[in-house]
């Protein structure tokens, strides 16, 4: 009898353990997929390059506390920083200098929906620039999420739909800088912690994104209250918090379980800029976000299928 009950409580113990894990990751798709909106209320006051300094400098400030709280003294050789600078510049500095133009012109839903397009984007450079070949479902899958974005994007029955149109351009040339940021990182990801590793990127991509926001300094004013706020939560939540998160969640979901949840990032960015921003969803846009999600989940399947694969030989 204390056998039976002292199992049922060690499973009840690994069920509640598991269910942090899941819940660290949800919340941390949560926050990012706020940040579409949070980005759209921030610029009442800022302009977009402002906006990306201001948040990443927060957000290098932030992790270097914490690295300093860890009491790590890893210091990765010239080489080493010399890569994460180069990723922390395409990662942060270029691929959110886009990101934000590129919201700032098209809606938050729009923006939400084709970042879902990203790691379909990445497969089909790895498959353009590496040669690396690609499973008939993955190359589907990828020629799916794309007809999806363009599904999204061509709206050309108002002025308002082609000024939409460019911001989204600027989000998918965002998406392939995306790729190239991941293609780099790669390359240090399995030396160091990545607290460490995206300290280094993060300070890479300030220093550099400031001199760009100078570039706007005739539009700057005073912030209001809500948009410092906005700041605040992009830098603090969205950059720091929600990275934790998803990595802690990481230590025990597997890569299939990973990119699904990363799937809902465009439904609840959607849902989000409905309820709080009320934009105003086009048929095109529910149906090209379906095709966009089809598209992503086929890209990734077999690589995961492959993984698991050559995990049980």
């Amino acid at each position: 009898m204390n056998k039976t009950l002292d199992k049922y409580q060690q499973n009840a113990k690994t069920k509640i353990g598991s269910s942090i894990y899941l819940y660290a990751s949800i919340v941390a798709v949560l926050l990012w997929s706020t940040s579409f909106v949070a980005t759209k209320i921030a610029y009442t006051s800022f302009t977009p390059l402002t906006l990306g300094a201001a948040r990443f400098v927060i957000a290098a400030v932030i992790l270097g506390i914490i690295l300093l709280c860890k009491k790590d003294k890893t210091k990765p050789p010239i080489k080493d920083i010399g890569l994460m600078s180069v990723s922390g510049v395409l990662g942060t500095t270029i691929y959110f200098g886009l990101e934000n133009i590129g919201v700032e012109i098209t809606t938050a839903s729009n923006a939400a929906i084709i970042v879902a397009s990203y790691p379909a984007i990445t497969a089909l450079i790895e498959f353009l620039f590496y040669r690396i070949k690609i499973p008939w479902i993955k190359g589907l899958g990828i020629a799916i999420a794309m007809f999806g974005v363009f599904q999204i994007s061509y709206n050309p029955q108002s002025q308002e739909g082609e000024q939409q149109l460019i911001g989204n351009i600027i989000l998918i040339v965002a998406g392939f800088v995306f790729a190239f940021y991941n293609f780099t990182t790669r390359k240090v990801v399995k030396k160091y912690s990545m607290i460490t590793i995206s300290f280094y990127q993060t300070v890479a991509g300030a220093i550099t994104f400031i001199p760009l926001a100078f570039i706007e300094k005739s539009s700057w004013k005073i912030p209001s209250m809500e948009s410092f706020l906005m700041l605040l939560y992009l830098g603090i939540f969205c950059s720091v918090i929600a990275f934790l998160l998803y990595n802690y969640g990481l230590r025990k979901l597997s890569s299939s379980s990973a990119v699904t949840l990363m799937n809902l990032v465009p439904i609840f960015g959607v849902l989000f800029s409905v309820i709080i921003l009320h934009e105003v969803v086009r048929i095109s846009q529910v149906i090209g976000g379906i095709i966009v999600i089809l598209g992503v989940v086929l890209s990734v399947r077999e690589t995961n299928q492959s993984q698991t694969g050559s995990n049980r030989n």
